[in-house]
């Protein structure tokens, strides 16, 4: 299933997008697609009102695209995850997963603007494959036990701010945390329609010109893994997001530091989990 929220900021509603595109309206099943929701089963009662037949159809034409989840509790995210993308930093390759926090409000629907800082020079792009936890995890017994507590997979885009991130402070925090700088959706496409996770490609293009070409395959730590060592430092709740790393491409690792500034349109898609397309702004 695709679930997906649909409407102004801060007033989506709940909805799903069905195999022949028809989208189908949640608000007499929940009021939101977030942590409680998700905690009590919220996935398989759709599953079960869709095979019912008992969800009106909703006329998304005009309405903007949310977010899939409401607001998280936290966005982990997972730095330095894929060989090609640590070798164009002049990074090494990391030993343990690089772990760090991004501030939840950070997160914004997949066609909305993002702002480019004030003072900023080094505004980046991150295509990511973001996952979305549905059950509580702590201390997992093994990278196995991921599966059980995933509720799904959306596309992400991890914006950076550079000079930020890596010149202000010894900490990446600075750098990930600016306002609109993680476009999330359009769906939460539910773990039982991805088969293999690391089998998605991801892609990413600015102005037409394309920048990322990776497959999720090339992650040093796969998502099983990660889900399971996250789960031994903090606990994982539902509705809170892992953004598990970019592939090579970024605006820090080309020739020319090509970053971006007002005016330049991000698209980025991962296979079956769609598409996003944003528009930069100055803040």
């Amino acid at each position: 299933m695709k679930l997906m929220r649909l409407g102004a900021p801060g007033h989506e509603r709940p909805a799903v997008r069905t195999d022949d595109g028809t989208v189908r309206d949640l608000s007499g099943l929940t009021g939101d697609i977030d942590g409680p929701f998700l905690a009590a089963g919220g996935v398989g009662r759709v599953r079960d009102a869709l095979e019912a037949g008992t969800l009106p159809v909703l006329d998304a034409e005009g309405l903007r695209v949310g977010a899939p989840v409401a607001r998280p509790g936290k966005v982990v995210c997972v730095g330095l995850n894929y060989r090609d993308h640590a070798a164009e930093t002049g990074a090494l390759v990391p030993e343990r997963p690089v772990v760090f926090m991004k501030d939840p409000g950070t997160v914004v629907g997949p066609y909305d603007t993002v702002l480019v800082p004030r003072g900023s020079d080094k505004t980046d792009w991150e295509v990511e494959l973001a996952v979305v936890i549905g059950s509580r995890a702590r201390y997992l017994e093994t990278p196995d036990d991921a599966a059980g507590v995933i509720a799904g997979y959306a596309v992400s885009n991890d914006v950076s701010e550079r000079e930020f991130q890596l010149e202000l402070s010894p900490q990446w925090d600075l750098g990930k945390s600016c306002e609109t700088f993680n476009p999330l959706g359009p769906w939460l496409v539910t773990a039982d329609e991805v088969a293999d996770p690391q089998a998605l490609g991801l892609r990413l293009s600015v102005n037409g010109v394309p920048r990322q070409n990776g497959a999720a395959e090339n992650m040093i730590f796969p998502v099983a893994y990660l889900v399971w060592y996250l789960s031994q430092y903090m606990v994982l709740e539902p509705g809170d997001v892992i953004n598990t790393g970019t592939p090579a491409g970024v605006a820090l690792g080309l020739p020319d530091n090509p970053y971006l500034r007002a005016g330049d349109v991000v698209e980025l898609e991962i296979d079956g989990l769609g598409g996003q397309r944003q528009v930069f702004a100055d803040a």
